[in-house]
Order: structure tokens, then sequence, then C-alpha cells
């Protein structure tokens, strides 16, 4: 009867860290799009917001790095970046770039949100951390925040950037 108990258990554990490991590349793959994102917004963004833009492109080129090296301590390869990302919406102006810089935030802190429900200790440590810096960085770009982020917004998308964030190849 224990052995059975034990095949339980392992299963559990096994799952637990097949559910981290999904999560984690899912941060990741956000990650690069907000990389890719962040070089669209730094080609439209007003002098005005250039550096702030800049300085939430290395966070999140550091972030990537750091995933990539979670991903490999959790047993898996890591999500490589797509050549490009689709839009989602057109990026003619200083205006959408502030827009789209948002977007990316908010994207970024749902993946964050499913890191910290599925990881433990120091990972879920360090995904409310990238969930936190990501909320505060979309409250900056939007001029204001919400209760929640990356959780009530999921559950109601609106609007033409309404597509999920965890589509390959979409931003």
């Amino acid at each position: 009867m224990s052995a059975v108990r034990g095949q339980g258990n392992r299963r559990r554990r096994d799952a637990a860290e097949a559910d981290v490991l999904k999560a984690a590349q899912a941060a990741l793959a956000a990650e690069h799009a907000a990389v890719y994102g962040y070089g669209v917004v730094g080609g439209r963004i007003g002098d005005d917001r250039l550096r702030q833009a800049r300085d939430c492109y290395a966070a999140h080129r550091a972030r990537r790095d750091a995933l990539q090296r979670t991903v490999r301590d959790l047993g898996g390869t890591p999500v490589a970046a797509a050549a490009a990302y689709a839009l989602p919406f057109p990026v003619p102006d200083a205006a959408a770039a502030v827009r789209l810089a948002a977007e990316l935030e908010h994207r970024v802190a749902a993946v964050y949100a499913d890191l910290v429900r599925s990881a433990d200790g120091t990972l879920r440590r360090e995904a409310a951390a990238a969930l936190r810096e990501a909320a505060v960085r979309a409250v900056r770009w939007r001029g204001s925040g919400v209760a929640f982020p990356g959780l009530a917004e999921r559950t109601a998308p609106t609007g033409p950037s309404a597509s999920p964030s965890g589509a390959a190849g979409a931003l």
C-alpha cells in the first residue's frame, strides 16, 4: 500500500514540476515578445520617453536571460524567440507606442501570475517580483493601474489588443 501511495505522490510531484516548467517557458516566451515589442516601441516613441523605453527593454532582456537559465535548471530546453511577432495593433506614432508598451507589460504580468501560481520557493519570489515590476511599468505607461495585474483583466478581454497572450508569434 505504501508503494502505491509513493507512486501517487511521485506522479503529483512530476505533474507539479511539469506545470512549473510550462509556466516558466510561457514567461520566457512573453519576455522574448516583450524584447521584440520594445524594439518597435523604441523606434516610435518620443524623445521624452525614450529613456523609459530603453530601461524597459533592458529589464526584459535581463529577465529573459534569467528565465533561460531557469528553464535549463528545470530540465527543459528554453523556448526560442520567434523571428518576428504580430503586433496587437498598428504602431504608427508615439501615442501608439505608449499603448503598445502598456500592453506588453500587461501581457508579461499575466504570464508571471501563472508562474507565481505554479512555482514555490525562490522561483515563486522571483516571479512575484517580475509580476510587480511589470505592473509598475504598465502603470507608468498607461497612467493608471488595476487591482490585480495579470489576473482580472484576463477574464474578459476587450478591444483590438484582446488576442491570447500565449499565442506563438503574437505579442
